[in-house]
């Protein structure tokens, strides 16, 4: 399933890291101008490379690629853009979703991709493709629950309770037009989730990654109610198949996520007990997420002995990944060395031939 090495290892830098570091800022030309969107990119590789080409990183410094998508950034912005949702841009922070407070569960799936939002991303990617003849990349596309939040605010914990099976049927409805939108991108540049989590582009097939932020808000049952059916389906559907879950207790939908005839992949939060989820899914890539606030408190060596001891509670290093995402402009590079360094040295013990 893995392309190469065993615990591939991925880290992504908050903006504000991009702004203090390269002047970078995230106003809307960032995400939709084309001649910005490649010029940005080739920066943020080269910036990269000169700081961190050693581990690995920056490999496209030298090229224009047609990037649709902010994919060293961790931001979920354009689905809930596109369903309504007001977006404002800053220098040096993601997108920020404004909470629409929508009174009906309602969606107009077509109406969707008529909205101005879509119709940017499909005039930004109209023009890559013009000037470079393919297009590269993919956009983070949040997932079902995340986008209820932004579209219903927190009502739409008290509609689980009062009205359940229009819950379901709008949660449907947004999956659909999830899953066309995710689905299309793919079909162009061959991906669907790297701008959800670069990890996957260590996979020969492209991961379909279903981001389940909020899911640390509901009840097991709740998620077995409500998301679960969604997830069985497009695990069904879509392999690979994994889910995002970046809060700091996916052990405890761990029995749930076992009931997932097919889970490649799964994002592990900083604080979830890899142990009790090993146990459950004996055969699902676990991602392991280190903490970006943690990390700037820690010396190299407690990175170190952190990581040591994570990857021995996941149970088996060929189904095991490293990542931190959105280390801020506090972290320093012997902080982020270390997570490569600590990579790289535990790649040779598991390698080394046994006599």
């Amino acid at each position: 399933m893995l392309n190469n090495n065993i615990l591939p290892v991925e880290v992504v830098f908050h903006p504000s890291w991009w702004f203090k570091h390269t002047g970078i800022t995230f106003d809307e030309d960032f995400f939709f101008h084309p001649a910005k969107r490649v010029e940005a990119e080739r920066k943020m590789e080269l910036i990269l490379y000169e700081r961190f080409g050693k581990y690995g990183l920056g490999e496209n410094h030298d090229k224009d690629m047609p990037v649709i998508g902010a994919v060293h950034n961790a931001a979920g912005y354009l689905l809930s853009g596109m369903m309504g949702c007001k977006l404002e841009f800053h220098e040096s922070t993601p997108p920020e979703v404004i909470v629409a407070n929508r009174e009906e569960l309602a969606i107009d799936s077509e109406k969707v991709f008529h909205s101005v939002s879509f119709k940017r991303f499909e005039q930004l990617c109209g023009s890559l493709k013009a000037k470079y003849g393919y297009l590269a990349g993919d956009v983070n596309w949040g997932g079902v629950l995340n986008t209820a939040l932004d579209l219903r605010g927190q009502m739409i914990f008290m509609d689980m309770f009062d009205k359940p099976n229009a819950v379901k049927d709008y949660f449907q409805k947004i999956a659909k037009v999830t899953e066309r939108f995710a689905k299309g991108i793919e079909k162009e540049t061959g991906t669907s989730s790297i701008a959800v989590n670069r990890i996957v582009r260590h996979f020969s097939k492209p991961v379909f990654l279903h981001s389940e932020c909020s899911v640390t808000m509901i009840s097991r049952e709740q998620y077995d109610e409500f998301l679960l059916p969604i997830d069985l389906e497009w695990s069904k559907n879509n392999r690979p198949y994994g889910i995002h879950f970046c809060g700091n207790d996916p052990d405890r939908f761990a029995a749930s996520f076992a009931k997932l005839p097919h889970l490649d992949f799964l994002d592990v939060g900083w604080g979830g007990n890899l142990k009790i989820l090993r146990q459950h899914l004996p055969n699902t890539f676990l991602n392991i997420r280190l903490s970006p606030v943690e990390i700037v408190k820690q010396t190299p060596e407690q990175i170190r002995t952190a990581i040591n001891s994570l990857i021995s509670d996941s149970g088996n290093p060929f189904l095991t990944g490293v990542c931190c995402i959105n280390m801020d402009d506090k972290v320093s590079d012997a902080q982020v060395g270390a997570i490569f360094e600590t990579i790289f040295e535990l790649r040779k013990q598991y390698l080394k031939p046994r006599h």
